[in-house]
């Protein structure tokens, strides 16, 4: 079965931004990537699922080397300018750097970092893997900063900020969960 992009019934899920600098042929780049995951703690590794002829994925298959950054909440509009172009006609850090967004130099990869993210990781590629019409770049993480900011989230086409939290169950309700599983163990 093959979905469309907008296909309603792929816009359930809800995912952080992932925001991904590389450089290579197409320069310093920067591009929004919904699909972006921490998929092992030891090694850390983080994952990012990127488009064909898409610049970043050139850059990172050039270099090896890639930043993975969770947009903060109030970096919509830097999201939409990452997400809105391509690196192979549009200089997007310098559009991002003349609105006033800040980069620095990563300290273990040759490329530039996001400030001001809830998270930056500098990334060397361990895997590359095909998957339908993306491709994984998988990287091992090699330094990584958090910052105490809320993460933008994404969901049907539309960004989102968190609301309320929701409390886990009742220690009673837990209990009795956790007397369920023993009684039902195989």
């Amino acid at each position: 079965m093959d979905l469309k992009w907008d296909d309603e019934r792929t816009r359930k899920f809800v995912t952080n931004v992932g925001l991904i600098t590389s450089k290579g042929a197409h320069g310093n780049n920067i591009m929004a990537a919904e699909w972006t995951h921490h998929v092992s703690y030891a090694p850390s590794l983080m994952a990012v699922c990127i488009g064909p002829n898409k610049a970043t994925l050139e850059n990172i298959r050039e270099t090896r080397e890639f930043g993975v950054h969770l947009a903060a909440f109030d970096q919509n509009v830097l999201s939409s300018i990452s997400g809105g172009s391509t690196g192979k006609e549009v200089d997007k850090i310098a559009v991002l750097k003349e609105l006033g967004v800040k980069f620095y130099n990563a300290s273990k990869i040759d490329l530039l970092m996001l400030e001001d993210a809830v998270m930056q990781a500098e990334c060397k590629l361990m895997q590359e893997v095909e998957l339908g019409d993306h491709t994984m770049m998988v990287g091992e993480v090699v330094e990584i900063i958090s910052r105490e900011k809320e993460p933008l989230i994404y969901r049907g086409g539309k960004y989102w900020n968190f609301g309320d939290q929701i409390e886990k169950p009742e220690q009673a309700v837990l209990d009795r969960i956790k007397e369920l599983v023993e009684k039902n163990k195989k």
